[in-house]
């Protein structure tokens, strides 16, 4: 289903799976901690952004998620993260999330550019049928990215997810099909 070794170039961007050395070229990239407010990790504590990258390769070395690490063509930086996760064989679906961009990368398009690229990876060269999303009910620059993307809303998960700040979160799902996504 999905090969764990795959890396996914195109003009804008570079995707290849995360290594533990890419703690150094992202410890800089997350020290706001109002880029964390709908995140489920602080990552702008350094000790914090190494335990999820470690997190984040051992899941890849036990074939549990496709952790990405995005990085820029052009000048070779690290524009942030993507993961494909809570893998589904027998169902055929896959969660796409633990996203972030780096402030100086975001509002550019880069993240619906890196989805769509996922989506092109996961819908022609696996089997995928379903990619599933989930968000706080409360992000709505994300709920507005997942509607533009042409996900549906599927529904809430009333206090779901424990958040850093200590606030319960409402989890709102969003998918897309393998025939809706052959349709645009």
């Amino acid at each position: 289903m999905i090969d764990f070794k795959k890396n996914i170039q195109s003009e804008r961007v570079f995707l290849r799976p995360m290594q533990l050395d890419d703690f150094e070229g992202m410890v800089n990239l997350t020290t706001d901690s109002a880029m964390w407010y709908y995140f489920t990790a602080d990552l702008s504590d350094a000790a914090i952004l190494k335990k999820w990258i470690e997190n984040a390769v051992n899941e890849l070395h036990r074939k549990e998620s496709l952790p990405f690490t995005i990085i820029s063509p052009e000048n070779g930086e690290i524009i942030g993260t993507t993961r494909i996760g809570n893998i589904s064989r027998i169902h055929k679906r896959v969660e796409i999330g633990w996203t972030w961009i780096a402030k100086k990368y975001q509002g550019t398009g880069i993240n619906g550019h890196v989805k769509k690229l996922l989506f092109d990876y996961l819908f022609k060269e696996t089997d995928t049928l379903r990619i599933e999303f989930k968000t706080d009910v409360l992000n709505i620059p994300a709920r507005k990215a997942m509607e533009k993307a042409g996900l549906t809303k599927e529904g809430i998960l009333r206090s779901h997810t424990l958040m850093t700040n200590n606030r319960r979160r409402d989890t709102l799902y969003y998918s897309i099909l393998k025939d809706e996504w052959k349709k645009k």
